[in-house]
């Protein structure tokens, strides 16, 4: 199959079909995730996220999905998260974050829906807040440098950059226990009110991701030192935040 689903329910028995052809008992679950479960699925340009969940002993047998794999990647799918349950339930304090945005946005395609009981404590969600922005701090400003000062790669950093942040806001919006919205906009919106940053800056930036923008190169490179200011005013005000 190489056909782009016009909508990702089209192409849930077949990818149910083959996960159980390839796992048989052994297979747990199969949710989607990302913009594929929410409204701003785009066929063709939104990969479709899918976390595929086994027992100990089907993981034991992963190589079994290679071919499946590569025959889903043709219609879009994105590589498969296969994870165990006790591999889920051990990440928690570790990796909140990442679990924290697959629950907050995710379908059940097939199975047990191992996400529902999913809790987060705001302790961990928030030192890896802090430690993520820090992390992408140090990234922005290599990367900066690295661009020369050249439109292009400062447009290409900011592009590659930007989708964690909407992961961080969302996490950000989680902790003041307000409803995470689905479109992008929205997220960075919701969060600069609360929090009290610039969101026009991050708009802006989602705007040259895009590829909607009409910056000039002069423009373009203002926006970026607005954008590292944004993420290190972030920073200190993540390390005072009492939770």
């Amino acid at each position: 199959m190489s056909k782009i689903p016009k909508k990702p329910e089209d192409i849930f028995p077949a990818i149910t079909a083959d996960c159980k052809a390839v796992f048989g008992a052994e297979l747990l679950s199969i949710i989607l995730y990302g913009s594929g479960a929410g409204a701003d699925y785009l066929p063709g340009k939104s990969d479709l996220n899918f976390m595929i969940t086994l027992t100990e002993r089907g993981m034991e047998s992963l190589e079994n999905a290679m071919d499946m794999v590569k025959k889903w990647r043709k219609s879009a799918v994105a590589l498969p998260l296969f994870l165990t349950g006790s591999y889920i339930y051990g990440s928690l304090d570790s990796y909140p974050i990442e679990f924290l945005n697959i629950k907050s946005r995710y379908r059940l395609v097939y199975g047990e829906d191992l996400l529902a009981p999913l809790s987060f404590d705001h302790k961990h969600i928030r030192l890896q807040i802090e430690r993520e922005l820090r992390g992408k701090l140090l990234h922005l400003r290599g990367g900066w440098l690295a661009t020369e000062g050249k439109p292009k790669k400062i447009r290409e950093l900011i592009g590659i950059s930007l989708t964690s942040f909407i992961s961080l806001f969302s996490a950000l919006l989680y902790l003041k226990g307000i409803d995470i919205p689905e479109e992008k906009r929205k997220i960075i919106t919701a969060a600069g009110d609360s929090f009290g940053f610039n969101a026009f800056v991050f708009l802006n930036c989602e705007e040259v991701r895009r590829g909607v923008d009409h910056f000039s190169a002069a423009e373009i490179n203002t926006l970026f030192k607005n954008y590292l200011l944004s993420v290190g005013r972030l920073c200190d005000h993540i390390d005072r935040m009492d939770v």
